[in-house]
């Protein structure tokens, strides 16, 4: 995400209450990579438009990350189905 991008985003964030579900779990740098990120949980209370392509390669391995494209303040998370819910749920 770009410096402007993740500071107005950044404006937005709230820390994780103990008890966060991700609490305790590592995320690699890479695919791969044994390099361990510095994370901070926060609330799960912001949605982002975001640009995705679904390209897989024949390894299995998806192509191209996933671009941050805005911040949405005007839509609530009771607003957005769950992942795989929905008219518009994803296959495949």
């Amino acid at each position: 995400m770009a410096g402007l991008a993740a500071r107005l985003v950044a404006e937005h964030l709230t820390a994780a209450s103990p008890g966060h579900p991700w609490e305790g779990v590592t995320f690699a740098a890479t695919w791969g990579s044994r390099d361990v990120l510095d994370v901070r949980l926060v609330r799960p209370e912001l949605v982002a438009e975001i640009s995705v392509d679904r390209s897989v390669d024949r390894g299995g391995v998806w192509r191209h990350p996933l671009r941050f494209r805005r911040l949405r303040l005007d839509v609530g998370l009771g607003d957005v189905p769950r992942f795989g819910e929905g008219p518009a749920a994803a296959v495949g």
